[in-house]
């Protein structure tokens, strides 16, 4: 998104006077650092992140992502939010009202991530840029969902209008540390400057529609920094699949700092430059309004597809992101059946449509 700021930190270290070399702390690689292989982030990130997670996200519940079996096991009264296509016409036409059937559920299933790492992504207002963060927020997902048996996929976008590389779903730790390594190596390559790059999200998730044949998980990462038009493809794929729209977020993007002064900042996919004055409290505000009312609009989308949204800030921990979004589905998902709710207080709110967190 903006250009300068690590500019600006690599000047500030410089004229420091202490004459001290100055300590980089950062849990990520740098521009200039390489990045670590498969093997060393799924290492890293098995003791930092999946370590906190172990046994906090099992429990005597229902499970989150649940596949669509084929044995029966009831018939129930249609209800507005069941799915037409399991309406039992037989016990229909008898009873005079309609009826649907259930089936046991596999335990088994497919998940896919649709990752986002066009050049928007690139940005970062601290050590973990939002492209580091969506490699290691698939790595940990990947890692959880396939530790059971089930088997995982990737479809991977850079900016061009079809998908950088398409990994099949399977399972076992060696297809795991091959989806590692196509994000990492998609992460480290430099982006062509001069070429107009676009996170086009509308076609790239009608390719995934039209790639994805039988339902599974379907897990969108992206910053969601995108031309208008992806909101449909996005509800039909939500009809078919289940859903989660992984959002990447840095504080940055949301209120302007003080006192920048007039800085030049360039669009990292466009290519356009501007001139703004940080000083100006005037612009500080339209930017934070802006912000606002895209975010608004946002959620909005994603509430009106029915799609639940877990998003992950790159100053925060991913742990707590993870876990605040395990209850928030927990939650959802007892209040569907009829379960009894947390105490008031004790949990975020529910957004209308999907579960926000």
């Amino acid at each position: 998104m903006f250009s300068w700021l690590r500019k600006k930190r690599t000047e500030a270290a410089a004229a420091d006077g202490s004459g001290q070399p100055q300590a980089k702390v950062s849990d990520a690689p740098g521009a200039d650092t390489p990045w670590p292989n498969a093997a060393q982030w799924l290492q890293r990130l098995e003791w930092t992140v999946l370590k906190r997670l172990d046994g906090q996200l099992q429990g005597d519940y229902r499970s989150l992502f649940r596949g669509s079996g084929l044995v029966l096991a009831d018939l129930r009264e249609y209800q507005a939010h069941d799915d037409v296509r399991h309406i039992d016409w037989n016990v229909t036409a008898r009873m005079q009202t309609p009826y649907v059937r259930e089936h046991q559920e596999d335990r088994e299933i497919a998940a896919w991530f649709v990752v986002d790492l066009s050049a928007s992504v690139a940005f970062g207002s601290g050590p973990t840029s939002k492209r580091h963060l969506a490699c290691s927020a698939v790595t940990v997902l990947s890692k959880l969902m396939s530790q059971h048996g089930n088997r995982v996929g990737l479809m991977l976008f850079t900016g061009q209008d079809r998908a950088h590389s398409v990994v099949p779903a399977r399972s076992g730790r060696r297809h795991l540390l091959h989806i590692v390594h196509q994000m990492l190596q998609a992460g480290q390559t430099p982006a062509n400057a001069s070429a107009v790059q676009t996170s086009a999200l509308g076609p790239w998730l009608a390719q995934a529609q039209s790639v994805l044949k039988r339902r599974s998980a379907v897990f969108v990462v992206s910053d969601f920094i995108s031309p208008a038009g992806w909101e449909k493809p996005l509800a039909q794929l939500a009809r078919r699949h289940e859903v989660v729209a992984v959002r990447l977020r840095d504080p940055l993007e949301m209120a302007w700092p003080d006192n920048t002064g007039m800085l030049l900042v360039q669009d990292a996919e466009s290519g356009e430059q501007l001139l703004v004055d940080g000083n100006d409290a005037d612009f500080r505000q339209r930017f934070a309004q802006q912000a606002q009312d895209r975010e608004a609009a946002l959620l909005s989308s994603l509430s009106q597809a029915g799609v639940d949204c877990l998003e992950l800030n790159t100053d925060e921990a991913m742990d707590q992101a993870l876990l605040r979004f395990a209850q928030l589905r927990k939650r959802a998902s007892q209040l569907s059946t009829g379960g009894r709710s947390a105490p008031v207080g004790s949990q975020r709110p529910l957004q209308a449509g999907g579960v926000h967190a």
